[in-house]
This record gives C-alpha cells, sequence and structure tokens, in this order.
C-alpha cells in the first residue's frame, strides 16, 4: 500500500509503528517539580504516578514567547521524562540547561535506552488489550508501567494521529519482540504496520504541528493552536508575559490552516501562498489524503484564514479549509 492507503487503513483499525523518531530527556532532582513547573507553559507539580494524572502536553517557549519545542512530560515518581522529537533534543536541552542555576536539577539524555514503539486507530485498545488487559484505564497524556510476561515496559496514551493512541517505551534491544506480540494480537483488529510516511499522513490529516515543520522559534502558540499546551491559571514561565498578552488582548497575525486542492500533484512544503499577486504564507507539511486529494498544513496571514477562502499555491489553485481534514474515531473496547 501507498502511505495514502495505509493512512486510510489505520483509521479503520489501528496501525504499528516501529522506530518512532521520539527521544526521552530526563529530569531529576530534589527541585525538579518546582524548576520544571516555572519553566514550560502546562502545569506539572501535581501530577502523580498513575493512569488518570501522570502526564501533560506542555511547550517550552523563549523569553519573547516564541515555540522551542512541545513535549508530553511523564511523571515517573522519582524523574519526570520529557519525550520529544528526536530532532528537538540537543535544543531543548541546552535550552532548559541555561535556566539550572542553584537549582538541585539535571537533565539526562536517556534516548538510547529505549526503543520506541506505538499503536494508532480506533482500535488501538483492542490490540493492547490483548496483551495488557486494563489500558482502557489510561487518561489522555498518562501513563503507566506494566509487565508483559516477566518484560517490564512504559505505555502512555496520546498520539499524532488523531486517533486513540498507545505508545510504548520498551528496553532497547527489545522492541522487536513486542512488535511481533502486537502484529499477533492485532490481526483480527485490522492492524497493519505503518512506517514514518504513514504517519506523516495520520499527523498532517489531524492538522496537528510538528516540530521543525509548524513549530519552532518564529511561532507563537496561538498561530499554531497550541491551547492545550497552556495552563492559564498557572504561575511564571518562561515567555508566559507574551502569552498572556496575545490570550486576553491579542490576535494572531498568522494562523495555522489546511489547504486542499483537487488532482494528483501535491503541495511541496516552503511552496508560496499568494493572493492578487501579494504573498500571503507558506506551506509546511503536505501530502496526498485518500478521498480527499492533495493536502497540506500552511502559515497564512489573519485576513486570508477563514474557511473557503480561495488562493494559489506556486500558481495552483486550492481552498482553505478549517482543521482537522479527517476527525479521529472514538475507541473500541474490547468485549
Amino acid at each position: 500500500m501507498n502511505a495514502e492507503s495505509c493512512a486510510a487503513a489505520v483509521r479503520r483499525g489501528a496501525g504499528l509503528m516501529r522506530e518512532l523518531p521520539r527521544s526521552v530527556i530526563q529530569v531529576v532532582g530534589s527541585d525538579r517539580a518546582r524548576w520544571l513547573n516555572s519553566m514550560i507553559t502546562n502545569e506539572v507539580s501535581s501530577l502523580a504516578p498513575g493512569p488518570t494524572n501522570s502526564g501533560r502536553y506542555a511547550a517550552l517557549l523563549t523569553p519573547k514567547g516564541r515555540i522551542v519545542a512541545d513535549l508530553q512530560v511523564l511523571e515517573r515518581g522519582d524523574a519526570y521524562w520529557l519525550d520529544v522529537d528526536s530532532g528537538a533534543v540537543a535544543l531543548v536541552v541546552e535550552t532548559l540547561g541555561r535556566y539550572i542555576v542553584a537549582d538541585d536539577v539535571e537533565l539526562v539524555d536517556r534516548s538510547a535506552d529505549f526503543d520506541r514503539l506505538g499503536v494508532e486507530g480506533p482500535a488501538a485498545f483492542d490490540v493492547a488489550s490483548g496483551l495488557a488487559p486494563g489500558l482502557e484505564l489510561l487518561e489522555p497524556d498518562a501513563c503507566a508501567d506494566i509487565d508483559l510476561g516477566g518484560s517490564a515496559l512504559t505505555v502512555a496514551r496520546f498520539g499524532w494521529s488523531g486517533e486513540a493512541a498507545l505508545q510504548f517505551f520498551v528496553p532497547a534491544g527489545s522492541g522487536s519482540q513486542l512488535a511481533d506480540r502486537l502484529i499477533g494480537a492485532g490481526a483480527s483488529a485490522g492492524l497493519v504496520e505503518a512506517d514514518e510516511e504513514v504517519l506523516e499522513t495520520l499527523r498532517i490529516e489531524a492538522g496537528i504541528p510538528r516540530f521543525g515543520a509548524e513549530l519552532d522559534e518564529s511561532v507563537l502558540p496561538a498561530e499554531v493552536g497550541l491551547e492545550r499546551a497552556i495552563a492559564v491559571d498557572k504561575g511564571c514561565y518562561t515567555g508566559q508575559e507574551v502569552v498572556e498578552r496575545m490570550r486576553s488582548r491579542g490576535q494572531a497575525s498568522h494562523r495555522l490552516v489546511g489547504l486542499v486542492a483537487a488532482g494528483e500533484e501535491p503541495f511541496v512544503p516552503g511552496d508560496s501562498l499568494s493572493t492578487g499577486g501579494k504573498t500571503i504564507g507558506e506551506v509546511t507539511s503536505a501530502c496526498r489524503s485518500e478521498g480527499i486529494g492533495s493536502i497540506a498544513l500552511a502559515f497564512v496571514r489573519r485576513a486570508f484564514a477563514e474557511p473557503g477562502t480561495r488562493i494559489e499555491v506556486a500558481g495552483r489553485e486550492a481552498s482553505v479549509v478549517a482543521l482537522p481534514f479527517v476527525t479521529g474515531s472514538p475507541p473500541r473496547r474490547a468485549p
């Protein structure tokens, strides 16, 4: 199957993603809760181990409120794990490290300690329940430790497809064994293997921004709709004044939108958006989507962000559409 057909199969059942391009930065030390809470946009000091309140989605910002990276925070009892795009590890460690002064805090890159797998799709919990019953009790963004026949691993509930999703943190070198077990358990639930290109298609369809594409230090959280990553009632954190000013009385001059066009030719990241001969934005991510056609994520000036607006993309006519392109299905539960 090509990427668009495989993505459609994932949305009908589930997809197994091997070797995810994700990494773990561990935060340890007696000051870790207070310190980390003052660094990132979401509230983490109240997190506790367990399936209901052990994770948050958040962002790390510059002092000017621009996005360094987005991240998943997982409470691990004596540490926090920061799950980040593998391309963001060095930048996140360097940025956070500048703010460790007299604090008892240490950052440890633990990326090499884990194999990373994911199962996403409406049947994700059906697949996993064959190996570890009770995972449906996991709240969104939370994590739990499970035992699979004597092998300990961590599973968390988040993903990038807009569907039900589980992420597996497996001791390095044992990922292939877990993948084989998941394939066996998922045969009746429509599990297919999905590579990085398929996951990228699913992400774009879901309208989820990604580090290095839609998220970098030129972008404000309000421009990409990162409200879920921000706690409006917490104390100060880096970039908070800008975020609050935008929330209370400002409007982003650019917005992340969806674009769709007929025809087989896909959009290309970097394509210029224009209307009336004036440049108004740029494509950041693009793919083909089954049943929709050529789709893209793009930044446009606020005046042209309304769904239905007609624009040109590298000389080709396209329409602005609301995100997401595809709405995820609720997870099916095992009987």
